[in-house]
């Protein structure tokens, strides 16, 4: 099979896990908006912290996936269980520093300026989603082991039973029935935490008992902490923590600025941003097969295939994020009412903000693939500068003073679009600038000399 054809089918296949996983998020959203309207601002401030924990932390997982690839391509399969029992170690750090975060967002909620009934609802609402963050991250961990070894066929299966098993759980759990009392918004947090459990239950009895992992001697006693191979994860993990913390924060943090706008603004933010999240599962997807195909390639000592490799991942995201880009623009109107139901005021500005939306997914296709990219080749302390100085300073800092102090002659807006606008310059600039440091990187390497 071509290069391109393997990079596309390990894409497609995590692509559907993922849109799977992100159906979580869809199904809450759409529940909890026809439960009640401050249900749905809930979910989109709770959210906002949540999907910030846990995806600053998972990043810090998915950064050993170029390690893991590496080893599998110089043909030290051995040397992949170790290294996997020895992550477990780190994983522990990080679910230990994600509890602190969930159990007392009072600070943050505070600074952000939350009102105070809201704030309320959205500290209860976290206390449950916490218990479903160490099997979240355990589970990310497998799903990288399966991406690095070249089959995420299974981990696809799997969050594909999970979200077979969400969506029943949460409506019940939410509105009640079968002598079970209506749990409200607190229903599809305790449907989440069931799910995750359920899913590393299965992880674990696949990793005891399927042939596919026999080769990399997975199943072992783990061994003590190994502080060398420990600071090689963290001198990559860490990084790329931090630098998914910062593009995170960039996005969630419009959350908790457009709650001070009321229900409507935060409800229709909240329908952009879920909208949003499915649409970056594709460069997501794309950004995973193809990092594990350059690292691959890597290890393998062929420079040759891994700039072929990486150029085909480019391509392919290009294309796609310019489609859906199209299709959501053309759609705005249809996709907002399919959110928001019967609210004539969601619909209405949540359909200005999905053509911002249709700009902002280009940029962010973009940039997602290059920084995976940039880490196989063991470069994750620069893009953290840049995250740190554009989708802060220019995205979110920018979003603000749009919003609420104005530019020059341009009053305050006193809308969420001035976020998404802000975000969309910054995310532009920031893959432009990924694009720069790509070329560089890839230009400094040659194949040794047969």
């Amino acid at each position: 099979m071509s290069e391109r054809g393997t990079i596309a089918r390990h894409a497609g296949t995590v692509f559907v896990g993922q849109l799977a996983t992100m159906a979580f998020g869809v199904t809450d959203t759409v529940i909890a908006g026809r439960y009640a309207p401050e249900a749905l601002a809930t979910l989109s401030v709770g959210s906002a912290v949540f999907i910030t924990v846990f995806v600053a932390l998972q990043g810090m997982v998915q950064a050993q996936l170029p390690i893991w690839a590496e080893l599998r391509g110089a043909g030290r399969g051995g040397e992949v269980g170790r290294s996997v029992r020895q992550a477990l170690w780190f994983g522990l750090a990080a679910v230990a520093i994600g509890l602190v975060a969930l159990l007392s967002p009072g600070p943050l909620l505070h600074w952000a300026q939350v009102p105070p009934a809201l704030q309320a609802r959205v500290q209860d609402y976290l206390a449950i989603l916490a218990l479903a963050l160490p099997p979240a991250l355990l589970f990310r961990g497998f799903s990288t082991l399966n991406q690095a070894l070249g089959k995420p066929v299974l981990v696809t299966w799997l969050q594909a039973v999970s979200l077979a098993a969400k969506v029943p759980l949460s409506l019940w759990l939410t509105f009640g029935g079968l002598g079970v009392p209506a749990l409200g918004l607190a229903g599809c947090a305790w449907a989440t935490v069931i799910v995750y459990w359920l899913l590393v239950g299965l992880a674990v009895w696949f990793l005891r008992h399927s042939p596919l992992y026999r080769p990399y001697a997975i199943w072992a006693r783990v061994e003590r902490p190994d502080w060398a191979v420990l600071r090689a994860f963290a001198r990559l993990g860490v990084p790329t923590a931090l630098a998914v913390m910062v593009e995170v924060t960039s996005f969630t943090l419009m959350a908790l600025f457009i709650a001070r706008l009321g229900t409507v603004a935060a409800a229709s933010h909240q329908v952009a941003a879920n909208l949003t999240a499915v649409l970056y599962m594709m460069p997501l997807s794309l950004g995973l097969a193809t990092s594990s195909r350059v690292s691959y390639w890597l290890g393998a000592r062929d420079e040759r295939m891994a700039r072929a490799a990486l150029c085909t991942g480019l391509q392919l995201a290009l294309m796609l994020s310019c489609g859906s880009a199209l299709l959501i623009a053309l759609a705005h109107g249809h996709v907002a009412r399919l959110y928001a139901g019967d609210n004539p005021a969601v619909v209405e500005v949540a359909g200005h903000l999905l053509l911002w939306v249709s700009v902002y997914h280009v940029a962010d296709s973009t940039q997602a693939l290059c920084v995976f990219l940039l880490r196989s080749y063991g470069v994750a302390g620069r893009p953290l500068v840049v995250y740190c100085v554009l989708l802060w300073g220019v995205g979110l800092g920018g979003g603000y003073l749009l919003a609420y102090q104005g530019v020059g002659q341009w009053a305050p807006m006193r809308s969420p679009a001035a976020f998404w606008a802000a975000g969309a310059v910054a995310l532009a600039l920031t893959a432009a600038a990924f694009m720069a440091l790509l070329w560089r990187v890839v230009r400094s390497r040659r194949s040794p000399p047969a």
